[in-house]
């Protein structure tokens, strides 16, 4: 049996491995502190060493980048753990198969499609554009076979309802945001990430391009804490901190100040159309109900 090895031990690695392992397949866990699930191979290594990377991919069927460094050390952090991720998948033949995001399109004005012009004009944005486009070069050389997907902010764990909302909620208190309540967003579920990157690692379909996550239709923050107050039994209380504030603070925190970048995301309307995967492959996204109720059993 081949096996598939997963770079990164947080929810979207985890997730994967989840979706993995009841499909019966072998999966083997790398990251730093050699954490994983129980029923996988779990390595301790650093991504961003090359040598040490192929020695555990070695014979894989796919690879999975699950990896997120820190967001202030993404531009010294990603092209090293990148590079190393390219060569594993070159010199073990295994599918690369990539977790990305859409900082790359920056600003939008419309729903994003995989068509969408990657226009970043941040450090985030740029970084994650320069990843995938080597990839996609690497793809059409014929060095690898490899395809990215693409969620909007997560649900699932380590996200802004699980951080900054459900505590206040779980709290009575009042939970403070550095964003607009009432517009649309789209939020992915880390399950459906894994869904998408397992199927397309064995689907050739897949090759060659990106690929939006399947995700619910948008929902606002407003309405993102009324279903997490209905599901804890809390009241929805919710306000908005305003871009200012995030700026000042970011003076002194470097991952505050990293979020500058994306303020656009949570100030208007960000909408993430995945019907071209949701077609191609017949996935399905889970209900918001549903990636809500994961985020806070997560948390």
């Amino acid at each position: 049996m081949s096996i598939h090895v997963i770079v990164g031990a947080g929810p979207v690695g985890s997730a994967v491995a989840r979706e993995l392992l009841a499909r019966g397949e072998k999966v083997r866990m790398v990251s730093r502190s050699g954490s994983g699930l129980d029923g996988t191979d779990r390595v301790a290594a650093d991504a961003g060493e090359p040598g040490r990377l192929a020695e555990i991919t070695a014979g894989a069927a796919a690879i999975y980048n699950c990896v997120n460094p820190p967001y202030h050390r993404w531009a010294t952090d990603w092209p090293r753990v990148a590079d190393a991720l390219l060569a594993a998948a070159e010199s073990s033949a295994a599918v690369l198969a990539t977790t990305g995001n859409l900082y790359g399109y920056g600003p939008v004005d419309a729903p994003m499609t995989e068509d969408t012009p990657l226009a970043a004009t941040g450090t985030k944005g740029r970084v994650r554009n320069k990843m995938w486009l080597d990839v996609l070069a690497a793809h059409q050389a014929g060095r690898v076979r490899a395809f990215e997907v693409r969620g909007s902010d997560y649900l699932g764990g380590n996200s802004l309802l699980s951080m900054l909302i459900s505590p206040a909620l779980r709290k009575g208190r009042t939970a403070f945001v550095p964003a607009a309540l009432d517009v649309a967003h789209t939020w992915t579920n880390v399950d459906d990430v894994a869904k998408l990157l397992v199927t397309g690692a064995t689907d050739e379909r897949a090759w060659g391009r990106a690929w939006h996550v399947p995700s619910a239709p948008a929902c606002s923050i407003r309405e993102l804490t009324v279903i997490a107050a209905r599901q804890l039994g809390a009241r929805p209380k919710v306000r908005s901190v305003p871009g200012a504030v995030l700026w000042a603070v970011g003076v002194a925190n470097p991952t505050v100040r990293e979020l500058r970048e994306t303020q656009h995301q949570f100030r208007k309307a960000f909408v993430l159309d995945s019907s071209a995967a949701e077609q191609t492959f017949g996935l399905v996204p889970a209900s918001i109900e549903e990636s809500v109720r994961l985020d806070l059993a997560a948390g």
